[in-house]
């Protein structure tokens, strides 16, 4: 049994487009196959500052009713953002089920391991893997953190020094997009797969709102994901489409990618 969860949060993101997340969370979770879809009902407004996150209140009570939603799932869950905010609860539900077992394959064109000190913005969706590994704002870091040999980050090409740096430091494993197929070495379940499409080269996917060249070819990332081996949970985050009308190559790549999580 899958359960589609769609969390429409766009607060996380410091884009001028981040509402479009809104949109782009609900037309996803239509696209996955699943036996039920719950919509978590998130604020839809901005919120404060705070501890050094952009709209920090807003986050908190969107983490709530997150956590709130999942208590009475008791399938597998593909999550469906929003910002790619919106997985710290489902990661750590998992992590409680699975314990240090899991691992996590964060597939992202960035390594979100900024701090409140080191992004201005204060946009926690670039701050997720760090609050994962138990350093981030209170209200929004789960109380039991993940290990840094939990945690494979695939297709990455735009960190930063600090963040390049918190890589090295931490020892997580890091992957780019020439060698992004070594992430299978090894790879043994439970797995936990999050997706944010701005991994896609964004001449072929483009609805994001922070779009990086020299990206993954949407069939690469499909053939990579049907190769991961006991997935028991995923997520697809940051769909920003422009209009009311779905681009249909990009809404076939999103059906597709659901099809590999939940085959």
């Amino acid at each position: 049994m899958t359960t589609v969860l769609c969390v429409p949060q766009w607060q996380g993101s410091a884009s001028s487009n981040a509402p479009r997340l809104m949109a782009g969370a609900r037309r996803a979770a239509e696209l996955i196959p699943a036996d039920a879809v719950v919509t978590v009902p998130v604020m839809e407004t901005g919120g404060d500052k705070g501890a050094g996150v952009r709209a920090y209140d807003a986050l908190v009570e969107n983490q709530r009713l997150t956590r709130k939603a999942l208590t009475g799932i008791d399938d597998r869950v593909i999550t469906v953002g929003g910002d790619c905010a919106v997985d710290i609860p489902p990661i750590a539900a998992a992590h409680a089920r699975y314990g240090d077992a899991l691992t996590v394959l964060w597939i992202d064109a960035h390594p979100d391991v900024y701090s409140p000190q080191t992004l201005p913005s204060g946009a926690f969706h670039g701050m997720v893997v760090r609050a994962l590994l138990g350093d981030g704002p209170a209200g929004l870091t789960p109380p039991q953190p993940l290990t840094p040999r939990q945690v494979i980050i695939a297709g990455e090409r735009a960190g930063d020094v600090s963040e390049h740096e918190y890589l090295a430091k931490t020892g997580l494993r890091r992957y780019g997009v020439d060698d992004l197929e070594r992430v299978l070495d090894g790879l043994r379940g439970p797995v936990y797969v999050h997706i944010d499409l701005d991994v896609l080269e964004p001449t072929a996917f483009g609805s994001t709102c922070y779009p990086e060249p020299n990206g993954v070819q949407p069939q690469r990332l499909i053939d990579l994901v049907s190769q991961v081996d006991d997935i028991i949970g995923a997520a697809i985050t940051e769909h920003a489409p422009a209009g009311d009308a779905a681009d249909p190559g990009e809404a076939e790549t999103i059906r597709r990618l659901g099809a590999a999580l939940t085959r």
